[in-house]
């Protein structure tokens, strides 16, 4: 079942697509990340240009955070302040990462730089957590429980000056702190379509300090807004959101998210842990091995 994607300028399989959309999904409800960081790689790898990836990617986003927001609000879970500096951060970063990625689009470098910074981030996350879930395992095995998280916030969030007090989250700290943290979220969703939940809730665990029952809640309640804000500057500037694409992506991840979630009841989340560090550190693998051979196509004609 072939489709043609306008923005994209190629025919997809739409089948396919969902199916690819499913597997984000699942990995979503399985692993409790937004998957996001996943689903431009794969496109890139299926053959969709990296630019045209990134920007759908980012609406497909916003359309899987409404049910999330929704849920977490009418339990509680959000800080609604925390989220509103962040929000602000987000916009702002999302405006600064247009003009980075107008720059780069007119120097013809915005494809490689994609890849470039998914390698590193993948790269990085992906040890970080096969560390951590294999001495959680270690751990299990041996039968010593792994050590208490200490809800602090880092030594810089305490040096900021001009301190607000962000009840739901249990804190007394400065607003530049989650303004900045925004903005970098923001400058990343628009480089790279992604949502920042992978990056947003460690930083906000422990950096920021915040209770753990609302951060999942906040960090999707600032991804919403970001996404948003990212899909209508892309929309605007960039040009590359193809509708089509990302409409077909959203149909197969809330499948898949549906079916993840219910599979992640049935396995123990340390083995959940090494799989997903696993799929992280293959896919940067891929993405490297990317940046390094020859392409079929050495040269290409933008048409203006």
């Amino acid at each position: 079942m072939d489709l043609y994607l306008p923005i994209a300028n190629l025919s997809v399989n739409a089948l396919l697509i969902i199916g690819l959309g499913g597997v984000v999904g699942l990995l979503s409800g399985m692993f409790g990340v937004g998957g996001g960081f996943l689903t431009t790689p794969l496109l890139i790898f299926y053959g969709i240009p990296p630019m045209v990836a990134a920007a759908s990617s980012a609406s497909q986003v916003t359309g899987a955070s409404v049910s999330g927001v929704v849920s977490h609000m009418s339990r509680g879970t959000v800080d609604v302040r925390m989220g509103g500096v962040m929000v602000a951060g987000g916009l702002l970063g999302t405006l600064l990462g247009a003009a980075i990625f107008s720059i780069l689009q007119k120097l013809g470098q915005i494809d490689t730089v994609i890849a470039f910074l998914y390698v590193v981030m993948l790269g990085s996350i992906g040890l970080m957590m096969a560390k951590e879930s294999i001495g959680a395992l270690i751990a299990m095995k041996r039968g010593t429980p792994p050590p208490a998280r200490r809800r602090r916030h880092h030594p810089i969030v305490t040096a900021l000056p001009m301190r607000w007090r962000f009840y739901a989250s249990g804190l007394y700290i400065s607003p530049l702190a989650p303004f900045i943290l925004g903005i970098f979220s923001g400058i990343l969703t628009m480089l790279l379509g992604i949502g920042g939940g992978f990056i947003l809730v460690p930083a906000m665990l422990y950096i920021l300090g915040m209770q753990t029952q609302v951060v999942i809640g906040t960090s999707l309640f600032q991804i919403l807004f970001t996404t948003m804000a990212t899909t209508m500057v892309h929309s605007l500037t960039t040009k590359a959101v193809d509708l089509v694409l990302a409409f077909l992506l959203l149909i197969g991840s809330v499948t898949g998210a549906q079916i993840g979630t219910r599979l992640s009841m049935k396995v123990r989340p340390e083995y959940l842990r090494v799989v997903l560090a696993l799929i992280v550190l293959i896919v940067a693998i891929r993405m490297a091995l990317g940046l390094g051979y020859r392409p079929d196509e050495i040269y290409t004609v933008d048409i203006q």
